[in-house]
C-alpha cells in the first residue's frame, strides 16, 4: 500500500518564487529513489499562504530511507547553500518557508484514468 508525504510549508508572500526557484533547482533529486512514485508541487491559488509539498511512496520505508539517504541531505544543504550565496537583490538567503509540518497517510482507494478505447 502506498503512504503520501504532504510537507506543508507556510511561505511569506514575497518568498513564494524563491521557494519555486529552490525547488525547480533541485529537480530530479529524487526521482531515482528507490520505491519514489511521485511528486507534485502545490502552490496555493487563494486565501492561503501554504504551500504543499506532496511525494507518494511505495511504502514507510522507503521514505524513510530517503530522507536518510545522503541525496536528500546534499539537495537541502545546496538549496540553503544557494540562497545564501546568491548576490543582494538575486533571491532570498535562509530559509524560504516561515513553518513547515508534514502529514502522512495510507492510500486506500485511488483512481486514474482509463485509456481511451481504439
Amino acid at each position: 500500500m502506498s503512504v503520501v508525504k504532504i510537507n506543508v510549508l507556510t511561505v511569506k508572500p514575497e518568498m513564494r518564487e524563491e521557494v519555486e526557484r529552490r525547488f525547480a533547482g533541485r529537480a530530479g533529486l529524487v526521482e531515482s529513489a528507490e520505491g519514489f512514485e511521485g511528486f507534485e508541487l502545490l502552490r496555493p491559488v487563494e486565501g492561503s499562504d501554504r504551500y504543499m509539498v506532496y511525494t507518494r511512496w511505495r511504502s514507510e520505508e522507503d521514505f524513510q530511507r530517503w530522507t536518510a539517504d545522503q541525496s536528500f541531505q546534499r539537495g537541502h544543504a545546496a538549496a540553503a547553500k544557494d540562497a545564501e550565496a546568491r548576490p543582494a537583490g538575486q533571491g532570498h538567503g535562509g530559509p524560504a518557508a516561515s513553518g513547515a509540518e508534514l502529514w502522512s497517510f495510507e492510500v486506500i482507494e485511488s483512481a486514474s484514468p482509463k485509456p481511451a478505447e481504439a
